[in-house]
Order: C-alpha cells, then sequence, then structure tokens
C-alpha cells in the first residue's frame, strides 16, 4: 500500500470513529424532571407529558433530530448534564449568573416572576421579609426561589422549609404546615386555578421579578462544549415563534402568552 493510501486510509478510519457532532447529531437526549405540571409531567400511561415535552418534540422535529427524555431528580440536573446523561435540560431551568459559570444556555423559551402561594384562610397580604418574621415559609430546594428565601427571609427571622419537589411544597401549604410557598408564578397559577388541592391557596403580595435572583428568563443547558447544539437549539425556537407552533404549545395550556 502506498504512502498516499495508508494515509488515506488511517484518515478515513479516524473519521469514521469520531463521534457525531452536534450538527450531525440525529438523537437528542434531554433530562427532565417529570414532576412539575403542566411543564412536564408523566401521564398514567408512564409517558411525558406538558408543555416543555410538546415544546422539545417541537424543536427536535425543526432540528430534524429525535428526542429521548430522560428522567432526572431536579437537583443533579447540572451535575448529570456535565456527566454526559443527557445532552441538554429543557425543565424550567432559570438563566442565572451562577448557573452560567458550569453551563451556557439559549435564549429563554419562557418567562416568568416568582410568586408567593398563601392560604386564603390565614388572610395574609403583606409577604414582605419583615412581615413573615417567625412564620413558615417554603420552597422547592436548589431553585432560584429557594436561594431569596435563604438570603432574605431566613435573616429576617422567618423559617425556611425547602422540599425536593414542587409537590410537595404544595402539599405542605394545602395542608396547612407552611404559611407561605414561594415559586413560579405560572406554575403556581396552574396548581389554584385547575387542582382541587389548590383551592386552598390564592396568589398573595408583590411578584418577584428582581433579575439578580430570577434570571434572564428560562433556557436550555447545555455543556459548554456543545456550542453547535446550543446554536440549533436556538434556530429552532426563531422558527417555532416565527411559524405559529410556540403559539399553539403556549394556548394548549395556558390562557396567556409565556415568552
Amino acid at each position: 500500500m502506498s504512502f498516499v493510501l495508508r494515509a488515506l486510509f488511517v484518515l478515513l478510519s479516524a473519521m469514521l470513529a469520531m463521534p457525531a457532532s452536534a450538527k450531525e447529531r440525529s438523537d437528542v437526549r434531554i433530562g427532565v424532571a417529570g414532576d412539575y405540571p403542566p411543564f412536564t409531567f408523566i401521564d398514567e400511561n408512564n409517558r411525558f407529558q406538558g408543555f416543555e415535552i410538546d415544546l422539545a418534540n417541537a424543536l427536535c422535529a425543526q432540528m430534524k433530530a429525535k428526542c429521548e427524555f430522560v428522567k432526572q431528580d431536579w437537583g443533579d440536573m447540572i451535575p448529570a448534564l456535565l456527566a454526559n446523561r443527557f445532552d441538554a435540560i429543557l425543565s424550567s431551568l432559570s438563566i442565572t449568573e451562577e448557573r452560567k459559570k458550569k453551563v451556557d444556555f439559549t435564549r429563554r423559551y419562557y418567562q416568568s416572576p416568582g410568586s408567593f402561594a398563601t392560604r386564603k384562610a390565614a388572610n395574609l397580604r403583606d409577604t414582605s421579609p419583615a412581615a413573615m418574621k417567625g412564620r413558615l415559609v417554603g420552597a422547592q430546594e436548589h431553585t432560584i426561589h429557594a436561594e431569596y428565601l435563604e438570603k432574605l427571609y431566613a435573616p429576617a427571622g422567618a423559617q425556611v422549609k425547602l422540599y425536593a419537589s414542587q409537590q410537595e411544597a404544595q402539599l405542605e401549604l394545602a395542608r396547612g404546615r407552611l404559611d407561605a410557598m414561594l415559586a413560579d408564578k405560572v406554575g403556581i397559577f396552574e396548581w389554584i386555578g385547575k387542582t382541587e388541592q389548590g383551592e386552598c391557596c390564592t396568589l398573595t403580595g408583590e411578584d418577584l421579578t428582581d433579575k439578580a435572583y430570577v434570571g434572564e428568563g428560562v433556557g436550555i443547558a447545555v455543556r459548554k462544549e456543545d456550542r453547535d447544539l446550543k446554536e440549533r437549539f436556538e434556530l429552532a425556537i426563531d422558527a417555532i415563534l416565527a411559524d405559529g407552533t410556540y403559539k399553539k404549545i403556549n394556548d394548549k395550556y395556558f390562557p396567556f402568552s409565556i415568552y
């Protein structure tokens, strides 16, 4: 075999052995929590459903890729992404400066302020740190809402309780074991307005909109080295916004725009 043929053979073998780049990738593994309706949840047939599942499928269709959903506990989302358990996080992960130190984000695909929910029977109107002194205030752990409570409410004398899931925090509030719960307003709106459990409670106080805590909206997180995949997602987001697909998905779950 001549030197030129041998060199071509080696080059071809190396190319075949290389992993597909993000531009060539036909399957995209997406990490989701699966316990945050209406964004992600698991139905009676053990299938993923929700706004973010429909959105992910629409984005993958634009990218001509197949979505594979991987269930992951919320608290381990970013470590699991960095450990290559999946390729992207599409699970209501807010874009914050702290998280951007570890992963890259696409532009936002929805945004929502934080809001307090309180029991109607308690008739609470003021949810400021001073007013909540001595009261039990809850949130889901490892969230921007938990961080906000720990930084502003705990030092002011509130008792902060954190939970593994949003559903657990909602149940504790419904049972009267919390005085208030801080969470994403869109999620609370759904719980209060469409579930029997949520009938106990109401939105209270002013929205949390400070970008230092709520970030720049919710985006898709990818590993920093996966710049091509980030670009593909962003082009797909632009496409479904332009052709009306995003609005159809939005309107299926919400009576108002969350973009």
